[in-house]
């Protein structure tokens, strides 16, 4: 089974370097909790994980190899649910499911957006259009895409924000069965979440000092060259 690390991560975001000298190593039925106050990179870091933003420097490997050497087969790897609900008002929930179970090659999408409603609890929204969702209703289907389209790598950016405590425990439920076929987990969350012998990173551990800036800057470690084919930083495929 593949382990997924990463060695000497930096990030730049604007004119200020976020998290310096990071490195992780997480391996298959594991999970990463992501700790640190506002601003510390933890929203930063999970998407350099998902290959949507550049490190300045460092690494990422898959089963040993790095990522940036064949970027376009990253994407199916992960599922990356951001903390913002990418939910189109004008489909209905079991549309808006089918079209990422679409995307993500699923044979029969309309089945597995189902089976993924029926799951997180809410097969009662499914021909409801995404501007008559609740926020905990779109928080629910966002976090369906986790089941409707199956990957290794779950990278959660607060995914917990306008769950109830029921909701909660069911999503526990979900990261439970996940880790126990050996994918692999890394969430950031200011909500107790139970991640059983998971581990912590502490974001503000690899806060840099002033004057850390590499100086050969963008393009340190081939990252520059090496993610030419991959997304943007607002996750959207290049022009």
């Amino acid at each position: 089974m593949p382990v997924f690390a990463g060695s000497e991560l930096t990030c730049l975001r604007g004119d200020r370097l976020v998290f310096a000298g990071l490195a992780f190593r997480l391996a298959p039925g594991g999970a990463l909790v992501l700790l640190g106050p506002n601003g510390s990179g933890k929203s930063s870091l999970l998407r350099v994980m998902a290959g949507l933003l550049r490190p300045i420097g460092g690494s990422l490997s898959w089963d040993g190899r790095p990522v940036a050497e064949d970027p376009e087969a990253h994407p199916a790897r992960v599922q990356y649910v951001g903390h913002l609900d990418a939910v189109k008002p004008v489909l209905t929930a079991a549309e808006n499911l089918a079209f990422w179970a679409a995307l993500g090659g699923a044979a029969d999408p309309a089945a597995n957006a189902a089976r993924a409603l029926e799951r997180l609890g809410v097969p009662h929204i499914a021909d409801v259009p995404g501007r008559y969702l609740s926020a905990g209703q779109k928080r629910r289907l966002n976090l369906a895409r986790l089941l409707a389209v199956p990957a290794p790598l779950w990278l959660l950016d607060e995914p917990t924000v306008a769950l109830d405590r029921a909701a909660i425990a069911l999503f526990e439920g979900m990261i439970a069965g996940h880790r126990a076929a050996g994918g692999m987990v890394v969430l950031s969350t200011h909500t107790d979440i139970a991640t059983p012998d998971g581990e912590n990173l502490h974001l503000d551990d690899f806060t840099p000092c002033a004057g850390d800036m590499a100086e050969d800057g963008a393009g340190k470690d081939g990252w520059e060259d090496g993610w030419e084919g991959g997304w943007n930083t607002d996750g959207e495929a290049p022009r």
